[in-house]
């Protein structure tokens, strides 16, 4: 694929794309380990297990390189019962520090300053007291880590995919007239600034989306103006694949780690206890469409045990990240790899 690019500004757009979509990915393995609780010493342990098991399949060691710095994606915005674990996130940075990274030097993107704060991830206005004291919470709506040099713009043009075409017409109408309405400004902070990024996502259902994980806290929940695409749901889902495609966000994005602590599978993505499930589960994988197809599964495994009809098959959010190379929904192929 080739992005057009100008003497300052890339363009990081499907619109000037020229070549035909990529064939699906190769089917990444997904490692698994069982978690024997949900301490801290429990998350310590089988995430070392894990990324020692992808770094000895892979040859690729995650030590420091030329920035010496890495990010951690979270997840806060369902609020407090539905984030990203703090003790999944401590256990992530203890990894790290021991492969060489200064604790300083591994920082944490989040979307919303008050869902943050509301679940543990920034200091408590009464206390003052936080658990990743010493490392940088980057809140992205605060709108001081966007770069205006790098946004998501255009649609992909009907030539490029009939299906992408179909999807785009229904929000045809709904176009915003100003130019600056139709960019969305992404955070660079995990791929200018780090040598590597890692994704903690934190699954729900969507009633746009199809399924709010790996992908979604990759994307949407990674950059600005993001709203307008639940303003023309038909668009949402074409927006996810296609910014989870960008070749700069995926050469420094090593993997997806998700606990199966707590997931939704009705009414997300707000938090409702009543519909939330918990399994002692921790999965890591490169290939964040196989980790949401998984997920989607047994989502609508629940949905249906609880009277509830599965998600949309209208909803494809994860056929067109297929669709872009960006891998793949083919989950009786996938490779489950036990570290235990």
């Amino acid at each position: 694929m080739r992005f057009c690019k100008l003497p300052v500004l890339f363009l990081l757009a499907f619109a000037c794309v020229q070549a035909a979509p990529s064939a699906p990915a190769p089917t990444e393995p997904v490692w698994v380990a069982a978690l024997p609780g949900f301490g801290e010493e429990a998350y310590r342990q089988q995430v070392e297990a894990l990324i020692t098991a992808y770094e000895g399949a892979t040859g690729h060691r995650l030590v420091p390189g030329a920035k010496g710095k890495v990010g951690l994606k979270i997840y806060a915005d369902s609020g407090p019962g539905m984030a990203t674990p703090i003790p999944l996130v401590k256990a992530v940075i203890s990894a790290l520090v021991r492969r060489g990274f200064e604790p300083q030097n591994v920082f944490l993107v989040g979307l919303n300053q008050l869902r943050l704060r509301m679940t543990g991830y920034l200091p408590s206005l009464v206390s003052g007291d936080s658990p990743f004291k010493g490392h940088q919470v980057y809140v992205l709506e605060s709108g001081k880590f966007y770069d205006p040099v790098w946004f998501y713009d255009s649609p992909l043009p009907e030539r490029f995919n009939p299906i992408f075409a179909e999807a785009r017409a229904g929000a045809a109408a709904e176009a915003a007239d100003k130019d600056e309405d139709r960019k969305s400004f992404l955070a660079t902070p995990l791929f200018l600034d780090a040598d590597f990024w890692i994704n903690l996502p934190v699954y729900t259902d969507h009633p746009t989306l199809g399924i709010n994980g790996a992908l979604v806290n990759a994307t949407l929940w990674n950059a600005s103006n993001t709203s307008r695409f639940f303003r023309s749901p038909a668009s949402a889902p074409a927006a996810v694949a296609e910014m989870s495609a960008i070749p700069e966000l995926r050469e420094t994005w090593a993997f997806s780690i998700v606990s199966l602590q707590h997931y939704q599978f009705v009414g997300g993505p707000y938090f409702n206890s009543l519909y939330s499930v918990s399994e002692p589960v921790l999965w890591l994988s490169r290939d964040p469409v196989m980790l949401d197809a998984l997920m989607l599964e047994r989502i609508n495994r629940q949905r249906r045990l609880t009277g509830f009809k599965p998600v949309s098959e209208d909803i494809r959010t994860l056929e067109f990240a297929e669709m872009l190379g960006v891998g793949s929904t083919q989950t009786a192929a996938v490779r489950k790899l036990r570290v235990d």
